[in-house]
């Protein structure tokens, strides 16, 4: 089985009519839910609150296209706190906004 897109543009593309000034926008909201998700899920030690933490990143990843991302959350939310899911998603979050950062950056402004 393949890896899902780290960030699959054609679908954000899809999603925002090839708005750029709004793709934008999302991704300065996905990064900062991002940020908070991942602060909310490091901090408890409650299984749902967790499971929560990670079911709003999942919705957020898969409406940007990130897709990778998405699939991680969705593995975590069958097992909550287990820490090899809490590192999956910190490494697939890292990368999906690294990349975000790449797109940005090949913009011309």
């Amino acid at each position: 089985m393949s890896r899902p897109p780290v960030l699959d543009l054609d679908h954000l593309a899809r999603y925002t009519a090839a708005d750029e000034a709004l793709e934008a926008e999302l991704f300065a909201l996905f990064t900062s839910q991002t940020e908070n998700c991942l602060a909310r899920m490091m901090e408890t030690g409650d299984g749902e609150a967790f499971k929560a933490a990670v079911h709003t990143l999942k919705g957020a990843a898969r409406g940007i296209g990130a897709f990778a991302l998405g699939e991680a959350c969705a593995q975590a939310e069958a097992r909550p706190l287990e820490p090899e899911a809490i590192g999956h998603i910190r490494d697939c979050a890292r990368e999906t906004l690294a990349r975000i950062g790449q797109v940005l950056a090949e913009r011309p402004r």
